[in-house]
């Protein structure tokens, strides 16, 4: 069925047709990319009131739409679309949110809900006090010893 399927770049992301004449923001959150201790699970990575989108046709000429997105990875990126939102100001008169604070409140929201995957291994903060390799047993023992005797 291979021959019958047509390929779509990476950064498109499929969109249903109601999303598309809206002027709504175009949240892109970055799920689990920072380390450390005192990482969050989600960050803004972009806002963005611009929209480009592109129409694809399948087989049977049924079209989709999709937005494109530089960088766009589904692995780590989550879209959300999210109206203009608005707060008071110091004389009670409405003051619009900017992307990057409806972003922040977006990623609040939905902060709960990330799947938290182990890393392979725990962040360190410092550098370990043993080698990670054995020196006796491996071909690059005095590279070792040279490196861990210069700290």
């Amino acid at each position: 069925m291979g021959v019958f399927c047509r390929k779509v770049p990476h950064d498109y992301i499929p969109i249903h047709p109601d999303n598309i004449g809206t002027n709504n923001w175009i949240i892109l959150l970055e799920a689990l990319t920072i380390v450390g201790s005192k990482a969050e699970k989600l960050r803004v990575a972009k806002t963005t009131l611009e929209k480009r989108i592109k129409k694809k046709y399948n087989i049977l000429l049924r079209k989709k739409h999709f937005l494109v997105l530089e960088g766009y990875d589904p692995r780590i990126h989550a879209v959300y679309f999210c109206p203009q939102l608005y707060k008071y100001g110091g004389d009670n008169a409405l003051v619009p949110l900017t992307g990057e604070e409806i972003g922040q409140l977006v990623a609040q929201s939905v902060q709960e809900g990330v799947v938290e995957k182990q890393p392979w291994y725990e962040s360190l903060d410092e550098l370990p006090s043993k080698p990670i390799l054995d020196p006796k047993r491996s071909a690059a023992a005095p590279v070792l010893q040279l490196t861990y005797q210069s700290q």
